[in-house]
């Protein structure tokens, strides 16, 4: 592809590292850009500089928070006996979605897949265990896609918690083996959330 603009050529390249972005699309958000109102950049500019420089994560959770502790794990109106195990922000994002669900969840950071490098250390297992071991806890959901890597790190929780008196689930299989939660529709996934099965029950299954 060749550029007129060494500028436009560098604005396209780093476009394009974007996930899903290839150079072609990355050239038209570019030209896009261009055309908008110059205020407009310097929004978008602030906005991703602030994203950046200010995100945290919640120091209860690890989920994406503008402060130390997120909004949900603040929230007295949430049943702190309750964690939704997630993979990251998304899944967090999908439940909430459905208003289906009054607990606290706890975001892993990724999913166990020796094929990728990640191992358990690479994930906030260590965290999790350590925060149902205080004993506030009554029940834990697991709620990974239904892909090998997520009934991996499923299982591999399970196992931490042997001789803890905590009970396991995992959302009803309304959600298609393979599939990522962040694809599901809400209703599917609001409905696998409350009709969740013993996880032990889980692994007869299979």
């Amino acid at each position: 592809m060749d550029f007129s603009s060494k500028l436009l050529e560098n604005a396209v390249d780093e476009m394009s590292q974007l996930p899903g972005i290839g150079k072609r699309t990355a050239l038209r958000l570019v030209l896009h850009l261009l055309k908008q109102p110059e205020e407009q950049t310097i929004r978008l500019t602030k906005a991703l500089e602030k994203l950046k420089s200010d995100i945290k994560l919640c120091s209860n959770c690890h989920n994406i928070s503008d402060h130390i502790i997120c909004d949900i794990c603040a929230s007295p109106k949430r049943d702190r006996s309750l964690i939704c195990v997630v993979e990251d922000i998304r899944d967090v994002m999908a439940i909430e979605n459905t208003s289906q669900y009054k607990g606290l969840y706890h975001v892993l950071g990724g999913k166990i897949s020796p094929m990728e490098g990640v191992g358990p250390q690479d994930l906030t297992i260590t965290s999790l265990i350590a925060k149902v071991k205080k004993g506030n806890v009554n029940e834990l959901i697991f709620a990974l896609s239904s892909t090998m890597e997520g009934d991996t790190t499923n299982f591999y929780i399970y196992k931490q918690l042997s001789g803890l008196d905590i009970r396991t689930s995992t959302i009803a299989r309304g959600i298609s083996v393979g599939d990522e939660l962040e694809y599901a529709d809400e209703v599917t996934l609001g409905r696998s959330i409350l009709n969740r099965i013993p996880f032990e029950g889980s692994l007869k299954a299979n």
